[in-house]
């Protein structure tokens, strides 16, 4: 028999908050983090473009932020699917020295064609994932003994290859991190091809977003406001369109910049469309569960090793481009670099929780850090506390505003709106509510009411559907 509940004497529900405040905050409420991290990127670079007198915003130097970060995105986009899986690689930084070493001294030494050089990169780097990831995946070694293990050992071999010298790499292969995509069509004042890759991404962030909504409908799912959409695409597609037109005023798209786009975008698709990604997630979220499931969690924890080694050999190859020649201490510190971004951008500590844009977002805010710092003369000791500040408040921010139940960032920005604008707050008052105050009539409570010939003597009855409604009403 269900119970009636009805509001308590001299209590009137707050009226339902239909704004569009209310509708941003749903929409933001999915990916706080993410959606955190991009304000604070935009108030970074707002920030030292004041500081800096409007130096920091300059096309040479926004082109400068793409190229010195280029390796450490690319490293990102790996990391963040061996954090997904609940791993961690401590390796990634000896393994790009170990194949730049390589790739430099076959060119070298051998007179190897740098295309099939980058071909001996990649396989390297393939054989690296598979070596660890055998040990992760099926003899359970914890990845992060096998890694550290792995980072002394291809350091070791890094040094090896080079005893204490530079390898210098061709001027080909040099471009492949200090090159630009080349200039074609009639003279405007930017550079043509970056203004069509430029409209092109524009086109297709809205072709998804069309999308989007039309598979909303055409599941019979709620489908968000249109006003939602377009101000959603005005902002992501102004940025876009404002970005690359500073690259296009300089020399362009860079090719490490080419490299990165095409990786974000082919592993963004797959972990948000593809069998494979939601598999990761999965071991991520819970590896038991999962393998209960079906999921062969060896099969994917191996490739998350092996991919990190390809995109570890991918990053190795652009920074020893970037540097015109392989030296001894080059990939120090990338592991901890690569880490940093992936956990600014919003990934959780413990595994399942995640994207690879959020993690671009992270390495961009580090890469804006040091960028803006060194073009304010800050010594780079204090350069180092800082950003040490700012992953550890990135995360322990998050993590606290979790454990105690309080609003995030983004939260207490849109409740600090609605209140401006005399929109209810968003959570419940602290006045203590009764269980059967706080429980709303649901479909079942009406099919009681419509059967109430079969109510046991002495027991109340329930008024009609139709004057409980008139009730609630008034």
């Amino acid at each position: 028999m269900a119970i009636e509940t009805a509001p308590a004497p001299g209590r009137q529900s707050a009226p339902e908050d239909t704004s569009i405040v209310r509708d941003i905050r749903n929409a933001l409420s999915g990916n706080i983090r993410q959606y955190g991290m991009m304000i604070a990127l935009l108030l970074l670079v707002a920030m030292f473009q004041i500081l800096t007198d409007g130096l920091f915003l300059q096309p040479r130097n926004v082109t400068s932020l793409l190229v010195q970060n280029g390796y450490i995105l690319i490293l990102a986009i790996g990391m963040v699917m061996v954090i997904i899986a609940g791993h961690i690689d401590l390796s990634v930084g000896s393994v790009c020295a170990f194949v730049g070493a390589t790739v430099a001294l076959a060119m070298a030494k051998f007179d190897l064609p740098w295309p099939a050089a980058i071909l001996l990169g990649l396989a390297l780097g393939i054989l690296v994932g598979i070596w660890q990831g055998f040990w992760v995946a099926y003899v359970g070694i914890p990845a992060f003994i096998v890694t550290l293990a792995g980072m002394l050992l291809f350091r070791g071999l890094d040094l090896i290859i080079l005893n204490a010298e530079s390898i210098p790499v061709p001027e080909s292969f040099q471009k492949i991190a200090n090159g630009y995509i080349p200039e074609m069509g009639p003279v405007t004042g930017y550079h043509n091809p970056t203004l069509v890759l430029t409209l092109l991404a524009v086109a297709v962030i809205v072709y998804l977003e069309l999308r989007k909504r039309a598979d909303l409908r055409k599941y019979g799912m709620e489908v968000p406001r249109m006003v939602l959409s377009v101000l959603k695409l005005v902002v992501i597609c102004g940025l876009l369109l404002g970005f690359g037109l500073l690259l296009a005023s300089y020399k362009g798209v860079p090719v490490v910049g080419l490299i990165l786009g095409a990786l974000v975008v082919l592993y963004t698709y797959i972990t948000q469309r593809t069998v494979l990604g939601r598999h990761i997630y999965a071991v991520g979220g819970n590896s038991n569960a999962a393998r209960l499931s079906g999921v062969d969690t060896r099969r994917i924890d191996l490739f998350a090793m092996v991919n990190m080694g390809f995109l570890s050999a991918i990053a190795g190859m652009v920074f020893t481009a970037y540097l015109n020649a392989a030296n001894p201490k080059d990939g120090v510190g990338f592991e901890l670099d690569a880490i940093a971004a992936v956990f600014v951008g919003g990934a959780a500590v413990a595994g399942g929780v995640g994207t690879v844009t959020g993690s671009m977002v992270g390495g961009l805010v580090m890469g804006v850090l040091n960028l803006g710092l060194a073009n304010l003369s800050v010594d780079s000791n204090y350069v180092q506390i800082i950003k040490g500040l700012v992953l550890l408040g990135a995360v322990a921010l998050d993590v606290l505003s979790k454990y105690r139940g309080r609003p995030s960032f983004i939260g207490m920005i849109i409740n600090g709106i609605s209140r401006g604008r005399g929109t209810p707050p968003g959570p419940a008052s602290p006045t203590p509510v009764r269980a059967d105050e706080a429980v709303t009539p649901t479909g079942v409570v009406h099919v009681a009411r419509t059967h109430q010939d079969d109510v046991p003597e002495g027991v109340q009855k329930l008024p009609p559907p139709d004057r409980v409604e008139d009730a609630e009403a008034r």
